[in-house]
């Protein structure tokens, strides 16, 4: 009797499928449907002429995929942001490019209908009424792999620019509005060290659990050297911006309720570990299963907070990565799989796990390489561990 729980394979060759983040909505509120994209290529950054299928697998159908659209705006880590808007069962939405504006499309599944928006989405609000963007155009430049190839970034050769940053979108009439400059946030005093001379971009947003405030990472970067962070977090509207870490190395992280924040950053009290941070103070954070989440993976709250989902990078050894579960209270660890990445999958086009749980918490779904037929989409039941 195998020791981890049953597992299949939701996709299949000779494209190749997988999702992208941790922090989306794949699954539909019946958690009948996954969303998922299509490319039949790998090992190669995307060019402004590549486009992905974008699709819907009905999993109490045989695991049937219906495509819905094709996008030219994408990355290997995140996609184009495809998720289901949160409440609903028929809208999803995702980012595309027009000419030289990187737009995002609402679609609905049941009528076909899609409506169009003139901003990129990075997260959606609670409330499905909203989102917040940032520029891929910089992200791109910055970090490839996270922003989207096709258009150049006009702030090239500025370090922090004014007319860049963190914007507002309303998903009913597509009105927007840029609340947070990348300018502004770099003036920001810097304890450890002079940035003035960094260039400067934002990455990584996520609204907090019921949408009053979001989280962000500033990163920047001195010549052709590493990128440093610091995480901030503001009121929706922009006001009220907070240094929740600034050690520089923070990393993944999920909000765990509207006032806290588990992340995997470097701390002086205890080095490299998850830490719970609570915002809007400066008290030192907690540490998070110290002896069993010992290295940086993407972490998740199920619904009741009483479990982490996580999981690991390739060991250096053999290349294994290890979805898992955490319970919180007892500090018990249980792997859900391991599944190799096999040697191409490196760097830019490396195939993350990325474990995304079901509205109901009862299935889990990852992205893997590890059958050796390209990324694919698996689906692991963990309805009998929780």
């Amino acid at each position: 009797m195998s020791q981890h729980p049953p597992i299949r394979p939701i996709t299949q060759g000779p494209k190749h499928h997988w999702f992208g983040y941790y922090d989306k909505w794949q699954i539909d509120p019946t958690c009948t449907y996954a969303l998922g994209m299509e490319v039949d290529f790998e090992h190669r950054s995307p060019t402004a002429d590549d486009t992905i299928t974008l699709g819907i697998i009905d999993m109490a159908n045989g695991d049937t995929w219906t495509e819905i659209a094709d996008t030219r705006a994408w990355c290997w880590q995140q996609g184009c942001m495809l998720q289901w808007i949160p409440g609903s069962e028929t809208n999803i939405i995702w980012n595309d490019r027009e000419d030289d504006t990187f737009i995002s499309r609402i679609h609905n599944i049941k009528t076909g209908h899609t409506h169009t928006l003139p901003q990129a989405i990075y997260t959606l609000s609670p409330n499905g009424k909203t989102a917040i963007g940032a520029d891929f155009r910089r992200i791109n430049h910055m970090r490839p792999g996270y922003g989207y190839a096709g258009i150049p970034d006009p702030n090239h050769n500025i370090l922090a620019p004014k007319d860049a940053g963190i914007y507002t979108i309303d998903l009913e009439t597509g009105e927007s509005n840029l609340i947070v400059t990348i300018a502004d946030v770099a003036a920001i005093p810097y304890p450890h060290g002079d940035i003035s001379e960094a260039r400067h971009y934002f990455n990584h947003l996520l609204f907090n659990t019921d949408g009053t405030r979001f989280t962000f990472l500033h990163r920047w970067r001195f010549g052709e050297g590493g990128f440093h962070t610091r995480m901030l977090t503001a009121n929706t509207d922009g006001s009220k911006i907070h240094v929740v870490d600034d050690y520089g190395k923070m990393s993944h992280f999920i909000w765990r309720d509207p006032h806290s924040i588990l992340g995997w950053a470097y701390h002086p009290s205890h080095q490299n570990k998850f830490y719970l941070y609570n915002d809007l103070t400066d008290d030192d954070p907690a540490v998070i299963g110290s002896n069993v989440m010992t290295v940086n993976g993407h972490c998740t709250y199920l619904p009741d907070s009483a479990w982490i989902l996580n999981d690991t990078y390739p060991s250096k050894d053999n290349r294994n990565q290890v979805p898992y579960l955490y319970h919180v209270k007892t500090g018990k660890r249980t792997n859900l799989g391991i599944f190799p990445s096999p040697e191409p999958y490196t760097g830019e086009w490396r195939c993350d796990l990325h474990p995304r749980y079901s509205p109901n918490g009862q299935f889990v779904i990852i992205d893997s390489a590890h059958e050796g037929n390209g990324r694919q989409m698996y689906r692991i039941g963990i309805g009998d561990i929780i």
